[in-house]
């Protein structure tokens, strides 16, 4: 079989089972846009901005677990894109991102639409390539797939000069199936010795605390996790990242740790004296100070990533493999030792816990003649009844959805954490609804965020995706006008949006269906109505008190012990 590089491309994606391809065209890539439109086994997305089409392809990866693609021009196409490739770099998303490039003879004259793609995109990227040579484009592909899916995910860019995908040059095709990387080899399992290491310490800790990250979901490690922590009896806390990776309507769930954790996680990862890391990179946001964090702690650390180890925190403990594998081995090894965990330490552990808990951190104000952002999110719960692929944007709606709506599933919690991309919400959400045709998909936002990415309501209109999007609708930048209030004596210095469209209009012209609540009664009802409505994208404009905050709060610079929490439960 004879091909060009641009039916090189496309072929190359259908070997590799891609389903779903988001992109914009462009001048540098319509040799591939050409090959796209002669078959229909990869289905092309035409976002509204190269932007959505990177968070489109996240969301897709995200809630399934493969690779997200994504295809766009040279030029502003590719600058279009960087936001949202740091963005999955940030979370160690797999996608793939093919970028048109000017021809290779003009390559470094500034020609019109050329970058530097491969230097502009390097420091967030986990690797990328530029194809000059149409017989190494096959093999270049392939590699790009193995490096984005294996180890530590991550977003890798293939940068493709257009006369490498000229119609007129054709080549033998053939796909490679073993990529061998002389310099490149992720583990593939732990160090047993590491391990029977940190089975002795957990069964000796009588404070234990069990921290997971992103990487159990990435790693799709959620089943032994469970039952690891099931068959210890240990609690459990989360990142924002890591939600639903464990049930969190379990009783061993002590919830979500970190800046905007619950008192009972934050406190107990500063009196353990055992954490047990799993897929997590110890991020600031959930660090607090360094010097105070776990003062008391043996520190076990599990990753696919040796450069995560020891990173930001010194651990005792390091077992480098995927998760997975290690927490199997780990699982037979305890089942192997004779001994089993303290269980009377253990039981006035979980007293110390319950304590903790009973402070209710999480309290708010239920009679207010406002809806309360909490309430909201409590609503759309129990309209769903948990059963919802849920996207987010980024801010305070962000933080409300991850304390108030409990996912007892990995993959249902869809948001950016570690670049914190807002715009990053509908276009994710749009990715999630292809993979999931059947499946309620909404989407948390503010208005500030929806503003960023407003523009694909075109495109859900254009594949008929039934996208509920819910706008915590405050008027305000939410979350910096709470750091204003805190840290800047109420100067709201920009935070107040000015000239809000309207949101319900907005959704009519582009053929949706729009809605607004501002009373509390009326919500429950809204919410049934939208998500009963299986075949419709509808946007829920929901007023909100613009001047509740997120709590309980650790500011920057102190420990896990120095929470602030809501005024009416703040400690003396």
């Amino acid at each position: 079989m004879e091909l060009s590089g641009a039916e090189i491309v496309v072929q190359a994606l259908i070997d590799e089972g891609v389903e779903y391809v988001f992109g914009y065209p462009g001048g540098a890539v319509l040799h591939i846009y050409d090959a796209v439109f002669k078959q229909d086994r990869v289905k092309h997305i035409l976002v509204r901005h190269e932007q959505g089409a990177t968070h489109a392809a996240d969301g897709y990866a995200r809630a399934t677990g493969k690779c997200g693609v994504c295809l766009v021009t040279s030029g502003p196409g590719a600058t279009n894109a960087v936001t949202g490739i740091a963005t999955a770099y940030m979370d160690s998303i797999p996608m793939v991102i093919l970028s048109g490039q000017v021809p290779t003879p003009v390559i470094g004259s500034d020609a019109f639409q050329e970058v530097d793609t491969v230097g502009i995109t390097r420091p967030c990227v986990k690797h990328n390539f530029l194809v000059k040579d149409v017989r190494k484009l096959a093999e270049t592909i392939r590699m790009a797939f193995y490096i984005a899916t294996s180890g530590r995910p991550g977003p890798v860019l293939v940068d493709i000069p257009k006369d490498t995908t000229d119609p007129n040059v054709k080549i033998p095709y053939q796909y490679p199936r073993e990529i061998k990387m002389r310099s490149y080899n992720p583990a593939t399992k732990g160090h047993v010795g590491q391990i029977k290491k940190a089975v002795e310490a957990i069964l000796e800790a009588k404070r234990p605390v069990i921290y997971t990250g992103g990487g159990v979901i990435l790693g799709d490690a959620s089943h032994p996790l469970t039952q690891l922590v099931r068959e210890t009896g240990f609690p459990i806390t989360s990142t924002l990242m890591g939600l639903g990776a464990y049930p969190m309507t379990d009783r061993q769930f002590v919830g979500m740790l970190g800046m905007h954790g619950t008192y009972e996680a934050n406190m107990a990862m500063h009196e353990t004296d055992c954490l047990i890391a799993i897929g997590a990179r110890f991020d600031d946001r959930v660090t607090g100070k360094i010097e105070h964090f776990c003062p008391h702690a043996k520190i076990i650390h599990i990753d696919v990533d040796p450069s995560s180890i020891s990173k930001n925190v010194r651990v005792d403990i390091p077992i480098v493999g995927p998760v997975s594998s290690v927490l199997n081995e780990m699982l037979r090894l305890l089942k192997e030792h004779r001994s089993d965990p303290n269980r009377e330490a253990i039981g006035e552990w979980w007293a110390q816990i319950e304590d903790w808990r009973g402070m209710n951190c999480l309290s708010y104000d239920r009679n207010s003649d406002r809806i309360k952002p909490q309430y909201a999110v409590e609503t759309l719960y129990k309209v769903t009844k948990g059963d919802l692929y849920l996207t987010s944007d980024v801010g305070q709606h962000q933080m409300f959805a991850a304390q108030f709506y409990p996912f007892d599933e990995p993959r249902r919690w869809i948001n950016s954490g570690g670049l914190g991309t807002m715009g990053f919400g509908l276009p994710a959400a749009m990715g999630v609804q292809l993979a999931f045709p059947d499946a309620d998909v909404a989407c948390i936002s503010g208005e500030a965020s929806i503003l960023m990415c407003i523009q694909e309501m075109a495109t859900c209109k254009q594949y008929d995706l039934p996208i509920k999007v819910l706008l915590l609708n405050n008027g305000y930048m939410g979350m910096v006008r709470q750091w204003q209030e805190f840290f800047y004596e109420s100067r709201y210095s920009h935070s107040y949006v000015d000239a809000l469209p309207d949101f319900v209009k907005l959704a009519e012209s582009f053929g949706h269906v729009g809605m607004r609540v501002e009373n509390p009664a009326d919500l429950e009802s809204a919410m049934s109505e939208a998500f009963g409505m299986k075949d419709r994208f509808v946007f829920l404009d929901v007023i909100v008190d613009p001047t509740e905050n997120v709590y309980p709060m650790i500011v920057a610079g102190k420990g896990h012990h120095e929470m602030h929490l809501s005024p009416e439960r703040e400690l003396a």
